[in-house]
């Protein structure tokens, strides 16, 4: 299928489409008029890539668990455990916004104890 209909199947942009085959997420055949062709499988791939960064995945750590997530690889432990690699640092993430977070609420609280002045009421 061309880039168009790939495109209208999984509600993803051609621009996105072209990214994602500039980064080896996406393989692409090219017909002699230089059109690219999509096998039917790219639309369960794209998905894939879609649910991938969504998941706060970025493109390089993608390209190296697509093939196994695909069914184009080997899966098992090392796949469960790069997901759960991803998914610690994930946590570690909320862990650092829930500190900024509570460092904020620190900062509001003291400008609204000072009315906003930067100078403690008193």
């Amino acid at each position: 299928m061309r880039i168009g209909e790939l495109a209208r199947r999984t509600g993803v942009s051609g621009r996105s489409l072209r990214y994602y085959e500039q980064e080896g997420l996406l393989p692409a055949e090219r017909t002699p008029g230089g059109h690219r062709e999509y096998a039917e499988t790219a639309v369960a791939r794209v998905r894939r890539i879609q649910e991938l960064y969504a998941a706060g995945l970025c493109s390089s750590k993608i390209v190296t668990l697509l093939p196994s997530l695909c069914g184009e690889g080997p899966a098992g432990e090392s796949l469960v455990g790069e997901l759960m690699v991803e998914r610690d640092r994930i946590d570690r993430m909320i862990e650092d916004l829930r500190r900024s977070r509570s460092l904020l609420d620190a900062v509001i609280d003291g400008a609204r104890r000072d009315g906003g002045t930067g100078t403690p009421a008193g």
